[in-house]
């Protein structure tokens, strides 16, 4: 049995209606989260940092309006302190995030989703 893909996205992100394209022309079946609708817990952006093995500055939208009015540049915030101000400002959060058993991956760029999907 295959792992369940899970993307979490931004239905207005062309990158991510981009990916979706993609998945289904591949014959990909995934869930897709809108985590607008659905926010990620701070247990679950830690989750999938830890499958990522990136850290919360790694995948902070950095070109955000909430990015540049938090001085999140010049802050040493920690990283439970970034994870929560991911959950409450969604728009911090890169998208989309491909999520397949242990592992996951920022498909950013989506050329790099369908070699990991396919990798055991």
């Amino acid at each position: 049995m295959s792992e369940k893909v899970t993307v979490y996205q931004k239905p207005t992100c062309s990158t991510c209606r981009n990916l979706d394209k993609i998945l289904r022309e591949s014959g990909i079946a995934y869930d897709n989260v809108n985590y607008y609708v659905e926010p990620l817990s701070e247990k679950k952006i830690h989750e999938l940092l830890k499958k990522m093995k990136l850290s919360a500055r790694d995948i902070m939208r950095t070109k955000e309006a909430t990015y540049k009015e938090l001085n999140l540049a010049d802050s040493d915030l920690s990283e439970e302190e970034l994870v929560k101000l991911m959950v409450k400002h969604p728009e911090l959060l890169q998208r989309p995030i491909v999520e397949k058993g242990s592992k996951a991956i920022l498909g950013r760029p989506i050329e790099n989703v369908l070699p990991f999907l396919k990798n055991k």
